[in-house]
């Protein structure tokens, strides 16, 4: 072992003088092509004054991802995930970047979260995002005919349902009202779409503590439990309208539905039924099953990954 560790020594040490013996005082050039814009961050726009369900104020801001183009460019709305509780737009900066990189103004945002509101006010948060982003086209190179949402988690319901709501008023409330919050393009990253069936691909025992009224997608819906709150399955009826599958129409835009099969938090049935639904009802819909892809988990930030969105833009808003 001693001789084997004393040859690779000498090898090394043969090596690195042959690197130090090429070193030459003349430039070397290095030809670049421009094959990527320049992007810049721009963070906290207040797209939303509104308040929570105690009446309290809130504001709501919204980072933006700008490539360089002398032309309007299509956008994308991202949304992140944290359970229904949690909402920073900081997360998935690199898949941001990516798109940035790829010809897109990216917008991330903070919205409302379990308990200060329920479900539609989640989804008037998303509107009023998009609404701004129109309202504000200019200002951040946007092409307003070409707007896609996405979201991962929490936030890929919340842009499915976005998307499935697209000509609905009712969840349109807030500022920039004469502009339209409907969506060219959605994205969804192992969201849920039944709520009434989170745990559908999973054991028992697993799917009994979905009848909590303490899980997130109760309280989404029927709010926090010492207050009015019950059980996803106490009332089926306001569960289903908070379904995206509900509220799919002629004016759905395409989807890209994308789920781990080794997700352990979200079935992967939930987007499987949505890609069903919407092929059901004449929606262009393509999911893919990520092979050993958990929640959220590493393998979500590999290139391949990035590689489909982005094909699934360009083929949708470019």
């Amino acid at each position: 072992m001693k001789a084997i560790k004393k040859v690779l020594f000498v090898a090394t040490l043969v090596a690195t003088s042959t690197i130090v013996g090429a070193a030459t005082k003349e430039s070397q050039e290095l030809s670049v092509e421009m094959t990527v814009p320049p992007i810049r961050l721009n963070s906290d726009f207040v797209y939303s004054e509104t308040f929570n369900n105690m009446g309290r104020p809130i504001k709501l801001s919204m980072d933006v991802i700008q490539p360089f183009s002398p032309e309007p460019l299509p956008a994308v709305l991202f949304v992140t995930g944290g359970g229904f509780m949690d909402a920073p737009k900081t997360k998935f900066i690199g898949q941001r970047v990516d798109m940035a990189r790829a010809g897109y103004v990216v917008a991330s945002i903070d919205y409302r979260v379990v308990p200060m509101v329920k479900f539609n006010g989640m989804v008037e948060d998303i509107k009023s995002a998009v609404r701004y982003m129109r309202a504000n086209a200019q200002k951040f190179g946007i092409d307003p005919t070409r707007i896609a949402v996405m979201g991962e988690s929490a936030g890929g319901y919340l842009a499915a349902i976005t998307a499935t709501t697209n000509g609905m008023k009712e969840f349109d409330k807030g500022a920039n009202l004469d502009q339209s919050s409907d969506v060219q393009a959605a994205i969804d990253l192992y969201g849920l779409s039944d709520l009434t069936r989170v745990a559908m691909d999973y054991d028992k025992e697993r799917q009994k503590k979905h009848e909590s009224p303490a899980v997130p997608e109760a309280m989404l819906v029927n709010g926090v439990p010492f207050m009015e709150g019950g059980s996803i399955q106490s009332d089926l009826e306001k569960a289903a309208y908070a379904n995206p599958i509900t509220h799919i129409s002629k004016k759905t835009p395409p989807f890209l539905l994308m789920h781990g099969d080794k997700d352990p938090v979200v079935s992967p049935g939930q987007t499987k039924i949505l890609h069903e639904a919407l092929v059901e009802k004449g929606i262009d819909s393509t999911r893919y099953v990520v092979k050993g892809a958990d929640h959220a988990g590493f393998l979500w930030y590999q290139p391949e990954i990035m590689e489909t969105i982005i094909a699934f833009l360009d083929k949708n808003l470019k």
